[in-house]
């Protein structure tokens, strides 16, 4: 590592700013290789030097460590078991640097379990506001039907430590394999105790296997209890969605599978005025009498007065007068 100056050194190490570090540095109160150094600008190399603070020595900036595990049944997400207990800390012994379990899997769980030394971002996808996505396999006893999934889908009611009640968020369900005792994936945004095995219970149906596949942007992809460390990559989506979900638009209406409807306005009838008298109606006549109205009768029909006799006539002719006698 190339050297660098001994007031950068000293604030990137945390003990204080870098101003701080030059009146430090100013007052003789560094050390570097059991040399004082008083002078600004002096510099050394963290990784080969030793510098001492106030007679303390400097340890250099901790690198972080991220870790996939997965986890087997039988084991206790926890650092130390008082009833000595396998924990999942005898599963990375080998693993470089000291990395704690992140959220928890009970003894009967099996999956995926994040493990890292990085206290910000265990801290920031612990947090219930992060709304960090865990798919889980589960197997049920019994065959819940679909009101039932309906209703774990809506969020149930299930009870917490000390007895006080909470309902869970809306969850993600779907059949993956159909049988007398199903296998379902089930997917949540909160990670409270025990929450699928309680969920299923308050439907009548006891989880009798439980699998975390995903957790996050991370899925379960080694044997069971082996491990692997995250790429660059994964530690980078791992911190977008622990930064929170972002603020999205509600979901557009759906799309019609048929053409809807044209609906066509009939002519707004106009109001009848109160004074207008009878007389000032048009008249109503028969279709007989449009038909002589009307200015080009119809080829086919012939005049009405052809069609009557003299006969039938109402209009008879008028009689010649009367002579006189000569």
């Amino acid at each position: 590592m190339p050297a660098e100056r001994l007031q950068k050194i000293i604030a990137a190490v945390g003990v204080a700013s870098r101003r701080k570090a030059e009146d430090l540095i100013v007052s003789g109160r560094v050390v570097v290789n059991g040399q004082v150094v008083t002078e600004l600008g002096t510099k050394a190399d963290p990784e080969q030097d030793h510098i001492r603070v106030d007679g303390k020595l400097l340890q250099g900036p901790e690198r972080f460590t991220y870790v996939a595990l997965n986890k087997p049944k039988g084991y206790v997400t926890t650092v130390s078991d008082e009833k000595k207990r396998p924990t999942v800390m005898d599963l990375v012994k080998k693993v470089k640097g000291r990395v704690y379990p992140v959220g928890r899997l009970d003894w009967a769980s099996e999956g995926l379990l994040l493990m890292t030394n990085d206290g910000a971002l265990a801290n920031a996808l612990m947090k219930a506001a992060s709304n960090v996505a865990k798919t889980y396999v589960v197997k049920v006893a019994g065959q819940p039907d679909e009101a039932k999934l309906d209703k774990l889908r809506r969020g149930v009611s299930i009870a917490e430590k000390g007895g006080r009640r909470v309902r869970t968020a809306p969850a993600k369900i779907r059949l993956i394999r159909e049988g007398d005792n199903p296998w379902l994936e089930v997917t949540i945004i909160e990670g409270r105790n025990r929450q699928v095995r309680k969920m299923f219970e308050e439907v009548g149906h006891h989880v009798e296997k439980i699998r975390r596949v995903q957790y996050g942007p991370l899925a379960l992809d080694v044997p069971p209890g082996d491990w692997r460390n995250l790429t660059l990559l994964e530690v980078a989506k791992l911190k977008t969605a622990a930064s929170g979900p972002k603020l999205t638009l509600p979901p557009s209406a759906p799309v019609p599978t048929h053409p809807p409807k044209v609906y066509t306005t009939k002519p707004e009838r106009v109001a009848k005025s109160p004074n207008r008298s009878r007389s000032s109606r048009s008249p109503k006549f028969s279709r007989s009498e449009k038909r002589l109205r009307s200015s080009k009768p119809l080829a086919s029909e012939k005049p009405a007065f052809a069609s009557r006799s003299p006969k039938n006539s109402r209009f008879k002719p008028s009689r010649p007068p009367k002579r006189g006698r000569d």
